[in-house]
């Protein structure tokens, strides 16, 4: 990748965007995005389409950024920057997604979900997603070694948890996971993705008319009341669902097996995980893996509404942006040592999980499963271990949330 500064006028010389990580060092970004720091906290990069967004790489920057009004987070933008063309999501309109709306309508529609996810809702969960978590241990330990950690625990516990939680028939477990993955997959087609979002906006516009009709206790009920109520079409509750359901299960998933894998390469901390009786230190090195694993790893991504100056560079009316959280997670400017994993360092102001108002909001359910599953997990089989070599092991480089495909493990 060039690393000499580049001016506006000279798109030639732009670095190109993404990259992937690199297989010796899997945890850690590219050392192409590292070489994008040394162009400063904003700079031009190639990405897809051949458009030529700003990265923002330092914590300040992106802080500043992911509150700022005027970038939006509107997919439907010509210059949005996204390996996805909008025109080929399928089913439900992108827009029609608060992830994709500026506010207010964004605050309208976040407001109708957020109380679920309360910090003092999602504590009241603690004691049944730990019964889950027991649960799957129990299955996993009663069947063959070696055992993939990824089909046989880390997948299947976040999808019981937010079925449970939406109201999704958690036996449709392996329709709405196949076609989840497609959708976040960077290698499938366009017209893949577009199906595979279709087949779940279907789904659950689906279910939304059930719960219109035989309401339960549970968050698709509630967004059905306010479509009875013209609160929202029930296209929108539909988009809404989608979103949840997909982000409910794919990252704390893809967060369960990589930091497994991580602690298992650090003895020191993974006892420390598991032996410590204090919620705080474990709740720490959730952080801390949170901070440094980074699995949203191709940004997040905007469209500039007005002229913005920042870090002596600006950023024009229509330009794309992307915020690289992975960078501004190992920014030394806010993080001593970065780039060592340390379950004892203050990590809470990692941006695993955005900034701003499009902050991620499930993050307190995700907290919560991670706390559960990580002492669990190491406290039942104590002398767990990967099966194979790091080396052998297929990371997410294909998928917009990173992770492993599998990770055979025994003990």
């Amino acid at each position: 990748m060039t690393t000499a500064p580049v001016r506006d006028s000279d798109p030639a010389e732009v670095p190109r965007f993404p990259d992937p990580r690199s297989a010796v060092c899997p945890f850690d970004p590219s050392p192409a995005l590292r070489d994008l720091t040394r162009l400063g906290p904003v700079s031009r990069v190639r990405s897809w389409g051949e458009s030529t967004p700003w990265v923002v790489t330092r914590h300040a920057e992106q802080k500043a950024l992911l509150s700022d009004p005027r970038l939006s987070a509107r997919f439907t933008h010509p210059n949005y920057p996204s390996p996805v063309d909008p025109r080929h999501a399928g089913g439900v309109r992108p827009d029609m997604s608060f992830v994709a709306m500026d506010d207010p309508d964004h605050a309208r529609l976040r407001r109708m979900v957020s109380g679920v996810f309360t910090v003092r809702r999602i504590e009241a969960m603690r004691p049944v997603v730990q019964r889950i978590v027991d649960d799957f241990l129990d299955r996993m330990l009663a069947g063959p070694r070696p055992a993939d950690l990824v089909t046989s625990f880390a997948l299947p516990i976040p999808s019981l948890v937010i079925s449970e939680l939406l109201g999704v028939p958690y036996d449709d477990h392996e329709f709405f996971q196949v076609n989840s993955k497609t959708i976040v997959s960077t290698v499938a087609t366009a017209e893949q993705r577009g199906q595979a979002h279709g087949r779940l906006s279907e789904y659950l516009d689906d279910l939304v008319g059930r719960k219109t009709a035989e309401p339960g206790d549970d968050l698709l009920s509630q967004l059905a009341a306010r479509v009875t109520t013209d609160e929202l079409t029930r296209s929108q509750a539909a988009a809404m669902g989608v979103l949840l359901l997909l982000g409910g299960h794919e990252t704390t998933a893809n967060m369960i097996t990589l930091g497994t894998l991580l602690l298992l390469e650090h003895p020191e901390q993974l006892a420390a995980v598991r032996d410590s009786d204090d919620p705080a230190v474990v709740a720490g090195a959730v952080e801390e893996l949170l901070r440094y694993l980074s699995i949203v790893h191709l940004g997040r991504r905007r469209t500039a509404l007005e002229d913005i100056e920042i870090a002596g560079r600006t950023i024009r009316a229509g330009d794309g942006v992307i915020l690289l959280g992975e960078l501004a997670n190992r920014d030394p400017d806010v993080f001593t040592s970065p780039d060592t994993f340390d379950i004892t360092r203050d990590a809470r102001h990692h941006q695993a999980f955005g900034a701003g108002t499009h902050h991620c909001v499930g993050q307190p359910l995700a907290r919560m499963e991670l706390q559960v599953v990580y002492p669990t997990l190491f406290r039942r089989i104590p002398t767990l271990r990967a099966a194979t070599g790091t080396e052998k092991i297929p990371f997410k480089y294909d998928a917009v949330i990173y992770g492993v495909h599998e990770l055979p493990v025994t003990w």
